[in-house]
C-alpha cells in the first residue's frame, strides 16, 4: 500500500437542511471516491421520512456508507461508529485516495477524527432511567442538574444536547467522577489527514428551507413513522428534534398546530446548535452551500 500519509479524509459538515447531501455527491463524483453518512439517525432502517436520507437516485449516483446499517433496536455508539468506519476507511483507502464523510452529528465527525475518551460502563438500567426523566422532565431539569455536578461539562455547547447530557449524567451517577474529567485526553493518530469543510447559508435562507423539509417530511407521513416507533421512543436517536415533538402531539399534551410550531422552532433552534459546534470544533474552511465548485477546488487543492 502507498504511504498513508497521501490518504485524506474529507468531511463535509453544517447544519441540518443547508445541502450537505447534494455537494457531497457532486464532490463524490469530481474525486471518484464513496460517502460515509455521519447523521446518527440515518444508520436507522426504520427512521426515513424523518432523518432526510438521501433518496434512492442520490444513493444510486455514489456508493454510501452507514445509511440503514443498523436497526433501531440496536444500540449504536459513537464509539461504535468510530470503531466501525476506521475498519471501513482501512479498506477503502486500498484504492481510493480519499473519502467523503459528511453529516451534521457533531459527536460522531469527532469520535472519527480525533478518538472518544474511555468512559467507565454505566451502572445497569441508569440510562433508561435517566431518557424516562429527560421525558419526564424535560432537558432543562437535567441540564441544571449536569451544572451542579460538572459546570465544566455544562460550558461547553455539549450541553444542549439531550444524549450527551443524559451521558454525563450517567458517567457521574455511576462513579462519582465528572464527565469532564474524562476529557482531558489527547487527540489519537489517525493514518489520514482531515479536510474540514463546513456549509453555510443567510440565516433567513436556511430557516425557509427548513420549514419547507419539515412541511414535506409531515405531507409524506412522518406521523404515521413516529406512531410505528412509539415502542422505540426511549431510544436516543427518537430522543431528538422531529421525532420527540410527534410524541408529544400523540400523547395529546398539545394539537397539531402547536405540534408544527415546535418541530419547526426546535429544528431552527437545531441548527443553530449544529453551527456553533462546529465553529467551535476543529478548524474548519466555511463556505456558502452553493460554492460547489470552490469546495471541489479547495478539496483539491488541500490534497495537492
Amino acid at each position: 500500500m502507498s504511504n498513508r500519509a497521501e490518504k485524506y479524509l474529507i468531511v463535509v459538515a453544517g447544519p441540518t437542511a443547508v445541502g450537505k447531501t447534494e455537494l457531497s455527491i457532486t464532490l463524490a463524483k469530481a474525486l471518484n471516491t464513496e460517502i460515509i453518512s455521519a447523521d446518527s439517525r440515518q444508520f436507522f432502517r426504520e427512521l426515513n421520512i424523518g432523518t432526510a436520507k438521501p433518496d434512492v437516485n442520490e444513493l444510486a449516483e455514489v456508493t454510501h456508507h452507514f445509511i440503514n446499517s443498523h436497526s433501531i433496536t440496536e444500540n449504536y455508539s459513537a464509539g461504535d461508529f468510530e470503531r466501525d468506519v476506521l475498519i471501513l476507511l482501512n479498506r477503502l483507502f486500498q484504492d481510493k485516495n480519499c473519502v467523503i464523510m459528511t453529516g451534521g452529528s457533531g459527536l460522531y465527525i469527532k469520535a472519527v477524527l480525533e478518538g472518544l475518551d474511555d468512559l467507565p460502563p454505566p451502572l445497569p438500567d441508569l440510562r433508561q432511567k435517566l431518557t424516562q426523566r429527560l421525558q419526564a422532565e424535560g432537558l432543562a431539569t437535567l441540564q441544571s442538574e449536569v451544572g451542579h455536578i460538572d459546570p465544566a461539562f455544562a460550558a461547553t455547547p455539549e450541553i444542549a444536547n439531550p444524549q450527551r447530557v443524559v451521558r454525563a449524567l450517567e458517567v457521574f451517577y455511576s462513579t462519582g467522577i465528572p464527565i469532564s474529567n474524562y476529557q482531558l485526553g489527547e487527540s489519537r493518530k489517525r493514518a489520514f489527514m482531515p479536510i474540514l469543510i463546513a456549509l453555510d447559508r443567510d440565516r433567513a435562507e436556511l430557516y425557509n428551507r427548513i420549514e419547507t423539509r419539515m412541511d414535506q417530511m409531515l405531507d409524506t407521513g412522518l406521523v404515521s413513522e413516529a406512531k410505528s416507533l412509539m415502542n422505540y421512543r426511549s431510544h436516543h436517536a427518537l430522543q431528538t428534534v422531529g421525532y420527540k415533538e410527534i410524541f408529544g402531539f400523540l400523547d395529546g399534551l398539545y394539537d397539531e398546530q402547536e405540534m408544527v410550531r415546535l418541530l419547526k422552532q426546535n429544528t431552527r433552534r437545531y441548527a443553530k446548535r449544529q453551527l456553533t459546534w462546529f465553529r467551535h470544533q476543529g478548524d474548519f474552511k466555511w463556505f456558502g452551500a452553493d460554492q460547489t465548485e470552490d469546495v471541489i477546488r479547495y478539496a483539491k487543492d488541500s490534497m495537492g
